[in-house]
Order: structure tokens, then C-alpha cells, then sequence
């Protein structure tokens, strides 16, 4: 008898199936051939027939040469720091396609000369809080907190309330952060109480500004006190607020949560935020301020290290003058259509019910805001098949149960949604 091994289609002969072609000019031939591979050994051991080799190969390839899957986030948590914080509104989406190839990121058009880099986008972060006098963008958070540490207190003193001693995820923490700058930090005050006494005890000569940090992750309550920026303002020094979480203005959804342009007016002299945040952004380090401290970060040598590409400036003005993006449409979202959703989608599937439940608001912003919400609420045996799904679906489980809360699932979503769970069901 012949060995069902040598039926199997050689390589080659599968490289030149029309679809499979195809694929190949998308996603590269590393990457098809791996595919290939698998679909080959599958057949060798009897899994697959020979004869479905370039079937269950063209149905095994990835959407994108990327790894990075796509996901339905049903968590009920709107910036979810493990799905990648804020998703990007179509407006950013489109930008970041379209400046993907050659741009004019640093070019002026009109006089054929070199142009300030991210322009459009620092104006329209420049619109979007006119108290800055300046603005400039890095790569995060944390590179903005570098950055300022870097240029304005070389070693010098950063005095800073040990009740805003925060670590920002992950192991990092915001004092090893800015002591690998050379900077000293001067703690003041004690874990749950700072007055402006003690600031003004500790800044001498040696400051070289003082910062408050929002601790963005936790909330404190009880024997507590801190102080406001606006006692700190007069201190001689520079003041540098970090708000976290990149609320530019005041939000009626988050009443507390401190915001870019309330710092400012209250007399901060730099404020750093979050670009992916409750902006609803690209990963990025948001800078506001003085416009001669602004352009000191600007010209410090660091500043190359720490700068953003194209497709982040692209993204950021597409947030900043697009429609409202994702994260500003989950935070207000209505409960009565929340509910409405939910039973249409529950409706179809037997043993789902659409249940009320509470959101996060999540990704280090606004601890202790609970937005009300409704879920669907399924068997806890669906998890971890809607995580194996296509597209993955990442729920929450609570009690016992499964729920997909519709809080952070677009209302565009809901028919793969409702997909992925009939898949799961049937």
C-alpha cells in the first residue's frame, strides 16, 4: 500500500494555489509557509486528509501578518490596560492608514523646506487646552514625567507628598522613575496627611520643582488631607502636576477627577497626562504649560529619545478634532439603551438573561467611580469559549456567571457579538 504521507501536497504546489498566493503577497512567505506547515504535518498524522491540506490551511491564516488579535471587549471596564487601553475612533483609525506611507510629517509642502514635526497635532492639542502656553507630546506618560525630571532638575530636589508615592503598574513606580534621572526626591508629609507647611519647609535652593502626582489607581479615604494646586502655586519653584489619566477638561461623568485644564488655571506650570486614557487616544505623553519651560523639554537632547511617530501624531488629531472616540461615547452611554441591547441579544441565546451590573471606568483613572450598566449574563462554562472564539470576546465573571457588559462593547459590535456567543451555544 502506499504511505497516505506521500499523498500529502508538497509545498511548493500549495504556494501556488490561487488563495493562498494571494495571502501570500499580504502577509509574506515566512509567514504562509508556516501556516502550510502545520496544515502538512496535520495530514501526516492523520488528523486532516491529504486532500483538505490547502483548505484547512487557507482557513488557519491570520487576518494580518500581525499576532496581535482583535478582540470584543465585554468586560464592563472602559480603559482595559491589558486590551490595549483605548481603542481609536474611526476618524484615528483612518489617519493611521493614511499616513502609513510616505507623509509630510516634518515637510512644509508649500515652501519645500523642513517644517516643525507634529504640528497639526500640537495645534490641536494647543486648541484643545488654550490655558497651556505650550504644548509637546512623547511617548508616554512616564517619558513625560523623564523628560521633566531630566531637564528641569538635574541634580537637584523634587519635592513630592509621600501619599503620592504611586506605582503605575507593572512593578514601576514613580520614585525609582525619577531618581534614575539623578534627581533627588524630597518627600514631605506622611502617608495620609500633607500640608502646604511641609512643602514650604522643603523647598530651598536644591528644588527643582515640586510635583503632585494623582494617584489615579487608588483612593484614600478617612484621618486624610493633601494639598490643592492652587495653595501651591506660589512657592518660587515650578509647579508640576501629573493628572494621570488625560482628562483635558472638566467631565460631568467624573466630577474628580483632575483635569489638564483646571490644573493649568489654578497655576500649575506643567502638566503631564496620558494620551490612551480617558482622551480616548494613541499610547502617549501629553505635556502642557509655560511655553519657555515647554520648549526647555523640547530642546533637551532626551526629547529625540522620547518622540513619537507619525502614526501617533496622526491618531492624536484625529482624536482630538474627530467625533467623539470610544472611550467618550462608553463613559456616557445610556442605561435604558444599554438595557435594550442586552435583551435583544440575550433573546437569542438560550439560558441568557440581560442583567444590570456596574462598569469601571479602569486604566488607572477615576478609582471608586462606578458607571452603571447592563450585561448579559451567560453560563460561566462560555468565558473561556468566547475567548477562543473569532473574534475572542473577554467578559467578566461575577457570581458564578459570564457577563458581557455592553458598556464597552460598540453598538456596531453587537452582531458579532451575538455571533460568537451562538457559536459558543450551538
Amino acid at each position: 500500500m502506499t504511505d497516505a504521507r506521500r499523498q500529502v501536497p508538497r509545498t511548493d504546489a500549495l504556494l501556488a494555489d490561487p488563495r493562498l498566493a494571494a495571502a501570500e503577497r499580504v502577509l509574506g512567505r515566512a509567514l504562509v509557509k508556516s501556516v502550510i506547515a502545520e496544515a502538512q504535518q496535520r495530514a501526516r498524522v492523520g488528523e486532516i486528509e491529504p486532500d483538505r491540506v490547502a483548505e484547512h490551511a487557507v482557513a488557519a491564516l491570520p487576518a494580518t501578518a500581525s499576532s496581535l488579535r482583535p478582540v470584543i471587549n465585554a468586560t464592563g471596564v472602559v480603559v482595559h490596560t491589558n486590551l490595549g487601553r483605548a481603542p481609536l475612533s474611526r476618524a484615528a483609525l483612518d489617519a493611521v492608514v493614511a499616513a502609513a506611507g510616505t507623509t509630510d510629517v516634518e515637510f512644509d509642502l508649500a515652501t519645500g523646506r523642513r517644517a516643525r514635526r507634529g504640528r497639526g497635532a500640537l495645534a490641536a492639542l494647543a486648541r484643545a487646552v488654550p490655558a497651556a502656553g505650550g504644548v509637546h507630546v512623547v511617548n508616554n506618560n512616564a517619558a513625560a514625567l523623564l523628560l521633566t525630571a531630566l531637564a528641569l532638575a538635574p541634580g537637584k530636589e523634587i519635592v513630592l507628598s509621600r501619599g503620592e508615592l504611586v506605582e503605575i503598574g507593572d512593578g514601576f513606580r514613580i520614585p525609582e522613575l525619577l531618581a534614575s534621572t539623578g534627581a533627588r526626591l524630597r518627600e514631605v508629609g506622611t502617608t495620609n496627611r500633607t500640608s502646604l507647611r511641609d512643602y514650604a519647609e522643603a523647598v530651598g535652593p536644591e528644588t527643582g520643582f515640586v510635583l503632585k502626582v494623582h494617584p489615579s489607581n487608588f483612593h484614600v479615604t478617612g484621618f486624610t488631607s493633601a494639598v490643592g494646586v492652587a495653595e501651591l502655586k506660589d512657592l518660587g519653584v515650578p509647579l508640576v502636576v501629573d493628572i494621570g489619566s488625560g482628562l483635558l477638561a472638566p467631565h460631568p461623568v467624573l466630577p474628580d477627577e483632575p483635569d489638564a485644564s483646571s490644573a493649568l488655571r489654578d497655576g500649575a506650570d506643567l502638566v503631564t497626562a496620558s494620551g490612551d486614557k480617558l482622551l480616548g487616544g494613541p499610547q502617549a505623553g501629553l505635556l502642557f504649560g509655560d511655553a519657555e519651560l515647554i520648549e526647555r523639554l523640547r530642546r533637551h537632547p532626551a526629547a529625540r529619545a522620547l518622540r513619537v511617530d507619525k502614526l501617533t501624531l496622526a491618531a492624536l488629531e484625529a482624536t482630538l478634532t474627530g467625533p467623539p472616540p470610544p472611550v467618550a461615547q462608553a463613559l456616557v452611554a445610556d442605561a435604558a439603551r444599554l438595557r435594550a441591547r442586552a435583551e435583544r441579544l440575550a433573546a437569542q441565546v438560550p439560558g441568557a438573561a440581560a442583567v444590570a451590573c456596574v462598569a469601571a471606568v479602569g486604566g488607572g483613572g477615576a478609582p471608586g467611580v462606578e458607571l452603571p450598566s447592563v450585561a448579559v449574563s451567560l453560563p460561566e462554562s462560555y468565558a473561556a469559549a468566547l475567548r477562543a472564539g473569532s473574534p475572542p470576546v473577554v467578559g467578566r465573571l461575577e457570581a458564578g456567571r459570564c457577563l458581557l457588559d455592553l458598556r464597552t462593547v460598540a453598538p456596531e459590535d453587537d452582531e458579532l457579538l451575538a455571533a460568537a456567543v451562538r457559536a459558543c451555544s450551538s
